[in-house]
């Protein structure tokens, strides 16, 4: 390879890391727009009800581009109260068609701004012209139509993915975390109102393809028209953009475990021409990996909607108990650079297992149980989906592996923005919520210092927010009691600044002086020696002093993301 040819490939192998660790539709925007705070916040179009049911039924055109159906939302009022203005998202250019309320009562006034409709529910007389009793089930179905947004570089860059498989075959699905579900079917698409009982998802497809949808199958529908309809049914509280049709040429093989809560059934959605490579690739991985994440998080949360995995024409996206997987059936993380496999953290333990299943997988636990109320703390899915990676090679290679893989995993952090972003205008923080919250909780274990509490966090973490959607700071504060350690400052300094903190030292003979710098004010994070018999120091923003022991080398844990300086 010649030094331009070699140059080139170097610069494109180090954008291609840095883009897949931190490029999300939604991190870098500056400015806030009223679109943006009724997309990101609970107004009063939200706030006074309650999503616990979504049937959504659609057909889409391969060769048009189009999307027509409904969804039949059903609700309760969680706030009393007339004259009921709800909010429902639909992105442009979406449309809405029609509104019918409890299957009898046409809805006639609605309004379009942007991205939202505005519905008059009206003031509730329909019921025996009494006041609407709280938490009592509404139903309104909405019928929508349109050409969705096309994802420009899914899934980074979502949207409704119509593309061709190799053998020119219709193949579509949508991607479309953080742009939305809105993208293509009328919801509140707002994270913290996930429908309570589940969904169910009806797709109507020429009946030479097959439909895929999350959960479990429940029927089959052949219409006599040249289409069939296929419908799969969530039980569980799902998020809206996890809520998603794969549809193309599949064939199915399917596979037990003998898990921690019982049978655990798995199944997967391949291409046909697919098959031979997706039993030998999920057969190595797959049940290694849920034995895995089941002893350090707790039970699979979904076991009654099944766990799966779906070929997808994307990369890879965390769709509930439909896992989308993209990675082409190689080792490493898949790199359309050069159709090969690729280790992101660079140590070699990333090429030894396909990242696609292990991360998308963590989502589960991370993401899917535990959702949180605002993408600003997507870190909490992304953070510890990441690490979930960490643990899946130290359950297969051992714990000095998972160091390195962690470790390795620094050189793609920027540190140009905080993890966690704007609240209320739906915004992501930086990119760096994955590699950098893999760090963060990495050292978070290294100062508990006790591998059985901190499994048994991260299996509370997963118990006490069973299909719940929580802040940033449930977590901080349940792994700070739980430990019995204040983790305020460290959770401070790596999600909301940008500063990596600098242990500075100095030595006289064997003493040594040492002040944490270049940090937010009161860290005071704990750091083991290694340069010896390990031991623990305690600095604080001030100069303290301890005398080093003989024979002892002023080395660092380098599993914490710190930098040491030593000065004059």
């Amino acid at each position: 390879m010649n030094y331009i040819a070699r140059t080139f490939y170097i610069l494109a192998f180090t954008f291609c890391i840095l883009y897949s660790s931190s490029a999300q539709p939604l991190n870098k925007k500056k400015e806030f727009t009223h679109q943006d705070t009724l997309r990101g916040s609970i107004g009063p179009g939200r706030d006074w009800w309650d999503v616990t049911l979504y049937n959504i039924d659609i057909q889409p055109d391969y060769d048009r581009k189009t999307l027509s159906g409904s969804n039949t939302i059903d609700f309760e009022l969680v706030k009393p109260g007339k004259n009921k203005i709800m909010q429902i998202d639909l992105q442009n250019p979406m449309l809405i068609e029609n509104i019918t309320l409890d299957n009898t009562i046409a809805i006639k006034k609605f309004r379009r701004e942007g991205n939202v409709y505005f519905i008059d529910i009206g003031n509730f007389n329909f019921i025996d012209n009494a006041k609407p009793p709280l938490h009592r089930t509404y139903r309104l179905k909405i019928n929508f139509s349109g050409r969705p947004r096309i994802a420009v570089n899914p899934p980074w860059d979502g949207g409704w993915i119509f593309t061709k498989d190799e053998k020119g075959r219709p193949w579509m699905t949508v991607a479309c975390q953080g742009l939305g579900a809105s993208v293509w079917y009328p919801c509140k698409d707002h994270q913290s109102d996930e429908p309570d009982k589940g969904a169910s998802l009806t797709v109507t497809v020429p009946d030479t393809l097959v439909a895929v949808g999350n959960g479990r199958l429940t029927n089959k529908k052949n219409n006599n028209d040249g289409t069939t309809s296929w419908t799969w049914m969530v039980k569980n509280p799902i998020n809206n953009y996890n809520i998603v049709p794969y549809i193309g040429k599949y064939v199915n093989f399917t596979d037990t475990l003998n898990a921690e809560k019982g049978k655990l059934d798995i199944s997967y959605w391949v291409l046909d021409y697919n098959l031979e490579k997706a039993k030998k690739q999920f057969d190595r991985d797959v049940k290694p990996m849920l034995r895995c994440f089941e002893y350090w998080f707790g039970p699979y949360p979904f076991y009654e909607d099944s766990y799966k995995l779906v070929e997808s024409s994307h990369l890879g996206m965390e769709h509930q108990s439909a896992t989308a997987y993209g990675n082409h059936y190689v080792n490493g993380y898949y790199s359309g650079f050069n159709r090969m496999g690729r280790d992101l953290s660079g140590s070699g333990w990333g090429m030894k297992w396909d990242y696609i299943i292990i991360h998308e997988s963590g989502h589960e636990w991370f993401g899917n149980n535990i959702t949180t109320n605002d993408i600003a703390d997507m870190w909490v899915h992304e953070g510890f989906a990441d690490y979930s990676e960490t643990l899946f090679v130290e359950c297969q290679y051992g714990k000095q592996a998972a160091d390195e893989y962690t470790q390795g995993l620094r050189r793609t952090i920027g540190n140009s923005r905080t993890i966690i972003g704007a609240y209320g205008v739906n915004q992501e923080g930086s990119g760096d919520m994955y590699n950098k919250g893999n760090n963060l909780l990495h050292m978070i274990r290294q100062v508990i210092d006790d591998d059985s509490l901190f499994r048994k966090i991260l299996r509370g973490l997963n118990k006490e927010f069973y299909h719940k959607p929580v802040d940033s700071k449930d977590v901080e504060a349940y792994m700070t009691k739980q430990s019995g350690k204040d983790f305020s400052k460290v959770f401070d300094q790596y999600l909301r600044a940008t500063k990596i903190p600098v242990l500075e030292y100095k030595m006289d003979g064997r003493k040594v002086s040492y002040r944490w710098t270049n940090c937010v004010e009161g860290f005071d994070m704990p750091i083991e020696l290694t340069g010896g018999r390990p031991f623990i120091i305690f600095p604080k923003t001030e100069w303290q002093d301890f005398d080093l022991p003989l024979n002892y080398v002023m080395d660092i844990n380098k599993n914490f993301y710190i930098t040491v300086k030593k000065v004059q």
